[in-house]
């Protein structure tokens, strides 16, 4: 090695220091954009806040859009990761709703280690209430009920183009999911536990509210 020359790092700690320089960029991103809004936020304003160049932010991330949704795009990762595991026995919604409660079991401290619960809550709300970024979510969304409706009809052996059940059944699915982010980004309850519980209940509701004649009273409930 010539004189004064440093050795390149371990590639492990190469990879820890680029893992630290990417949550510090998530951080300040998803920080400006919900004090000062998302549009109002440039690529340099991150950077700075991090002491990067813009071309170390693009390095991590293709865009602004890419950084406000890494941490919805973890969380979806982790869930069809889940879903793929699931026994070929277990009926599909069934998988479904066992693959999302079993990625929540440990979504929450995999989020906290790269930012806070309380700014991610930040963060959807954010998402919600900011034009471009609701477009954007909705697009998201579509592409992840085509990818799950497929993942889906290879477990059951059907063809897609033929079969609509995968497709209706990831739509009831994914219509209960966006309901319950919703009512806990409404709520005051910032935690992990909080989503899962209404997640779960919200899944437990859809069978019911299927199937039930709602003018009728439930058995064993009082007649008003």
């Amino acid at each position: 090695m010539p004189a004064g020359q440093e050795a390149d790092p371990p590639a492990g700690l190469r990879e820890r220091r680029k893992q630290r320089t990417r949550g510090a960029l998530l951080n300040a991103a998803l920080e400006l954009f919900t004090t000062q809004g998302y549009e109002r936020t440039t690529v340099d304003e991150i950077a700075e806040a991090v002491e990067v160049s813009q071309r170390t932010f693009f390095r991590h991330f293709a865009n602004k859009e890419e950084a406000a949704f890494a941490v919805q795009t973890m969380v979806e990762s982790r869930f069809l990761a889940e879903l793929r595991r699931r026994p070929a026995a277990e009926a599909p919604f069934e998988a479904m709703r066992r693959a999302v409660l079993c990625a929540w079991n440990s979504i929450g401290e995999a989020i906290e280690e790269i930012i806070p619960i309380e700014l991610h809550m930040r963060t959807y709300r954010m998402i919600e209430s900011t034009p471009s970024l609701i477009a954007a979510h909705m697009r998201r969304g579509v592409a992840l009920e085509d990818e799950i409706a497929r993942l889906i009809a290879r477990r059951e052996g059907l063809d897609l183009e033929t079969d609509t059940r995968p497709r209706i059944v990831v739509a009831a699915f994914s219509g209960v999911m966006r309901v319950s982010g919703q009512q806990w980004g409404l709520g005051q309850d910032t935690s992990m536990e909080s989503l899962r519980a209404l997640t779960e209940e919200y899944l437990d509701h859809l069978g019911p509210a299927l199937a039930e004649n709602w003018r009728t009273p439930p058995t064993g409930a009082p007649v008003r």
